[in-house]
């Protein structure tokens, strides 16, 4: 039997797990959903003993697909990693139980902070050394929030974690931070790569210092499998486990994000952008610099929670019947959404799209809205819409990344979206750049699962990973003539951000 490895995605919406062999090859994989409650207008919490199992049964499932493919069974998982969304709070007892339920990251309930730290230059003291900017759902206002409505929780909190993390000391019993999301949150010193009390206490929480295990890099150690998580999960008791990264930086690995030459789109329930550097890009108007999984490179994002998520909300909502056809059929609803974007000329429809139904990349207090409806107008001109205002969005971010200098012409597509081949073409026509695809389907647990595979010895680095376990499988090129009618329709996206901005701050 040869060797494998197995990687963890703890997403905004699944649990995933996935088996691989040595050349990134999916050998084994299974998703299993986690819910989230909405306690109050524009709060989103979840249940982490919830989360832990449908993380159990995504492992067990992964497995159980491994050995019915190719005989595979936890014993021969040589190590294992995780990867995660990053923000808002994960916090645990002792014992490693939540103390609260957690916070996600598409909450809003911590906005105040944002205009509150600008306004008395908090954030600009601490900028230069977080190198993060501010909103609702970050780690570091999150925080700040409890501080004021819920400081008992602090007491019982042993240690204050990242979403990936929470899994791992579930796994191994040990609490590590781990650099790369670590330093999304906002929480620790990415200038300097430490936990920083005196940073902290520009906001008031010097507190959580304490409060916060040591850092790792992704390939580094953090424990092993114990015995009784090899029991619910099937993994073999012992089974080195690496530290993991951020999802955003599992998804660079994946798509062979290993130098300044490519940049990663990723369109999941955020809307991502990000290459990578070993030089910081530090600037206050700039969204996030953060350590990369790779030792010596920063990686450089402008995003925000504005991607497919809107589609999925769509979709739960509007197409409850079609779900049920759908799966009579065989196929994925998100099929037939593909089917009734392609139905409508791109020319043919006014219809704006401005996707901040959980978040905004322009006004914390935007809200989702769709501009430009007549009684005329059908519903495959709606889903066409909600298709090109996120590619919209992603190309406002690019521009502002753009702003700052020369961006990579190599573009990597991840995310739900990438597997659309009409999604793809439409970024390719919006963004005027070629969009290449890898071959595996499930980016963040591959990236993870390089790591394990570097923990393992069986790659010396991450770059020598890559190499071997990722491969472009095909490209979209940008349709010859669509991009003035993009650039058309983007203008009008442009001016409705301009024209509703007042409206959002007054209300």
């Amino acid at each position: 039997m040869g060797e494998f490895v197995l990687g963890i995605d703890y997403g905004s919406t699944m649990v995933k797990a996935g088996v691989f062999d040595m050349q990134g090859r999916e050998k084994g994989v299974c998703s299993v959903k986690v819910d989230n409650v909405s306690p109050k207008t524009g709060w989103y919490e979840r249940d982490l003993e919830g989360v832990w199992e449908s993380l159990k049964a995504a492992i067990s499932g992964a497995l159980k697909d491994a050995a019915g493919h190719g005989k595979i069974t936890g014993l021969d998982i040589t190590a294992v990693s995780l990867t995660g969304h990053g923000n808002g709070a994960h916090m645990v007892d002792a014992a490693g139980k939540s103390t609260r339920p957690a916070i996600e990251g598409t909450d809003n309930r911590a906005a105040s902070y944002v205009e509150q730290w600008k306004k008395d230059g908090s954030f600009s003291r601490i900028h230069p050394m977080n190198m993060q900017a501010l909103w609702p759902a970050h780690s570091l206002c999150v925080m700040a929030w409890l501080r004021d409505h819920e400081r008992e929780v602090f007491n019982k909190t042993k240690w204050v974690l990242n979403p990936k993390d929470f899994i791992r000391l579930r796994l191994t019993g040990e609490a590590f931070l781990e650099y790369s999301d670590a330093s999304g949150s906002g929480l620790i010193n990415t200038r300097d790569r430490k936990i920083d009390p005196l940073m902290l206490e520009n906001v008031g929480l010097g507190f959580l210092a304490e409060k916060m295990p040591p850092l790792r890099y992704a390939t580094d150690a953090c424990g092993s499998v114990t015995a009784a998580a090899a029991a619910e999960t099937g993994l073999k008791a012992g089974t080195p486990v690496a530290a993991g990264c951020y999802d955003i930086d599992s998804a660079g690995l994946a798509t062979g994000l290993t130098d300044e030459s490519v940049m990663n789109v990723i369109v999941g329930s955020w809307a991502n952008n990000q290459f990578i550097s070993k030089t910081p890009l530090v600037s206050e108007d700039f969204f996030s610099t953060t350590v990369y999984a790779i030792e010596g490179y920063y990686l450089m994002l402008e995003g925000s929670a504005t991607g497919a998520i809107n589609l999925e909300w769509f979709v739960e909502h509007f197409m409850e019947a079609d779900k049920a056809a759908a799966k009579q059929a065989g196929k994925s609803v998100y099929a037939l959404c593909d089917e009734a974007a392609a139905s409508v000329n791109p020319g043919a429809s006014n219809i704006i799209f401005l996707p901040f139904l959980y978040g905004s990349n322009v006004n914390f207090k935007a809200t989702g809205t769709l501009l430009g409806m007549e009684g005329s107008h059908t519903r495959s001109e709606v889903i066409r819409a909600f298709f090109e205002g996120i590619c919209f969005t992603h190309r406002y971010h690019i521009e502002k990344m753009a702003a700052y200098g020369s961006v990579p012409e190599i573009v990597r597509m991840a995310g739900g979206a990438a597997k659309s081949a009409v999604w793809r073409q439409m970024f390719a026509d919006v963004l005027q750049k070629s969009i290449e695809i890898t071959a595996a389907t499930e980016l963040g647990t591959l990236g993870a699962a390089m790591c394990a595979a570097v923990l393992a010895g069986i790659y010396p680095d991450l770059h020598h990973a890559a190499k071997a376990m990722v491969q472009v499988s095909g490209r979209t090129d940008p349709t010859t003539g669509q991009f003035d009618v993009y650039t058309r329709k983007y203008g009008n996206y442009k001016r409705a951000l301009k024209a509703l901005d007042s409206y959002w701050s007054e209300i």
